[in-house]
């Protein structure tokens, strides 16, 4: 899999590969509109870089927005895509995000934002693909989570979202969304966790031109962007208590005052929030302020992990074993009774996230004319996480371990320390966010 990008100017093209390469593997540059089908068809792709206007002269988007609509019209395939554009064009790249597209950036862009925004797209993808049209599960628990959803998403309330890592968050995030009167307007999802301090405040609220360094152009913020739709605001535990203390005064008024602005202006949004901090510490007033949560939390939803309705276990295995036997070419195959047994008692700790990766590795390395325990390579067995693996310090140095096994260690005891929380876990081990995202699922957590 490759993260294609499509820009007639080959200076701007190779910055961003080389940039962009070294943080999150394979990176492919077209320059053609023409090309985009055909590369698309050949292999994969993770994400989109489109850019917005390729004939000499044309500033209005037009081309761009064509290939927008034809990237999203593969529905459930499509990945996702960020808009690139110029300075002048921001209101073209608003219209790119009521559209569809997953975020944008303005050229010339700045290293730190366009890596964190590539890793953000890429952790949706992950989150997200592929789509479900609804939430999958008939246990006792989904039932009654999707009955939750069908009965909250016709109003206007705020819901937070609970639950465990890769349990399904922005699905049921976007199910709101998809039954709510907002339907046909837009949703916007950010990762707060990607977002520093230093542009946070620009990034939700927005700017005005000179209001800081390198502000050469007023920039709408993920507020004004999700207007008159839902914003989706994920990770949100992560967010420090000063940047909570400005969100609490935008969620108060209903306004915001974009960096530089001498006026606030009303926004029309919905707020559905998710965090996988647990409810312990989510009402730690040193964590988190307990006037902002009284906000957010409205309507709480508790997806459940994957350990508690075991079966489903057999449904999710056909519907993602399916997927990628169609996406990559593969005889369609069922499990071995071993096989389904195996994957039934597995706790899942990455849950939903976690079983989708194993049966992309089973169709894509799978020989025989079954699926079997072994194509899944299914660690840890049902042991609790704790005892996943044996903590780093722990590791005696006259009992090596493979290198591989040492890297999942460091892993696991690294999300324990950060009590599941991705971005300090990331701190911790010294990766992007995008690449502990690759580790976790590289070892079924």
């Amino acid at each position: 899999m490759a993260i294609l990008i499509l820009d007639d100017d080959p200076d701007v093209g190779t910055a961003a590969r080389l940039l962009l390469q070294r943080r999150f593997g394979p990176v492919r540059l077209l320059q053609r509109p023409a090309e985009l089908a055909a590369a698309m068809a050949a292999e994969p792709v993770e994400l989109l870089l489109l850019d917005m206007n390729f004939l000499p002269g044309h500033t209005d988007g037009a081309q761009g927005q064509a290939l927008l609509r034809e990237v999203l019209a593969r529905g459930p395939k499509a990945p996702p895509v960020i808009v690139m554009t110029a300075y002048a064009e921001v209101s073209l790249a608003v219209a790119s995000l009521k559209a569809g597209a997953f975020d944008f950036i303005t050229k010339p862009w700045d290293n730190q934002k366009l890596t964190a925004t590539v890793a953000a797209a890429l952790a949706s993808r992950q989150t997200t693909a592929p789509v479900a049209t609804s939430l999958l599960g008939e246990s006792r628990a989904m039932r009654e989570l999707r009955a939750l959803i069908q009965s909250v998403a016709p109003t206007e309330a705020n819901v937070l979202v609970l639950g465990e890592m890769g349990s399904g968050k922005e699905l049921v995030a976007r199910e709101i969304h998809a039954l709510s009167k907002r339907a046909g307007q837009t949703f916007l999802a950010v990762d707060l966790g990607a977002l520093s301090e230093t542009t946070l405040e620009s990034e939700l609220f927005g700017h005005k031109r000179g209001s800081f360094t390198d502000a050469r152009n007023e920039r709408p913020g993920r507020f004004q962007a999700a207007e008159g739709g839902t914003l989706f605001l994920d990770e949100v535990a992560n967010l420090p208590l000063a940047g909570q203390a400005k969100l609490l005064t935008v969620l108060e008024r209903r306004e915001v005052t974009p960096l530089g602005a001498d006026s606030a202006q009303p926004v029309n949004v919905r707020i559905v929030s998710a965090t996988n901090l647990d409810e312990t510490s989510l009402f730690d007033a040193q964590r988190f302020r307990p006037d902002l949560l009284y906000r957010l939390n409205t309507i709480v939803l508790r997806v459940p992990p994957l350990r508690e309705r075991r079966d489903d276990v057999p449904l999710l295995l056909n519907h993602y074993l399916a997927h990628y036997a169609e996406q990559y070419g593969k005889p369609a195959r069922t499990c071995s009774e071993a096989a389904l047994a195996a994957c039934q008692s597995h706790d899942w700790h990455g849950n939903v996230r976690a079983l989708r990766h194993a049966c992309e590795r089973a169709v894509i390395l799978a020989q025989g004319p079954q699926f079997e325990a072994a194509d899944f390579a299914l660690q840890g067995g049902g042991q609790a996480p704790d005892a996943a693996a044996p903590p780093i310090s722990s590791v005696s140095s006259a009992v090596p371990l493979p290198l591989s096994d040492m890297e999942r260690a460091a892993v696991v005891e690294a999300m324990q320390s950060a009590q599941g929380n991705i971005s300090q876990a990331a701190k911790l081990l010294g990766l992007s966010r995008a690449a502990l995202y690759r580790r976790l699922e590289k070892h079924g957590l």
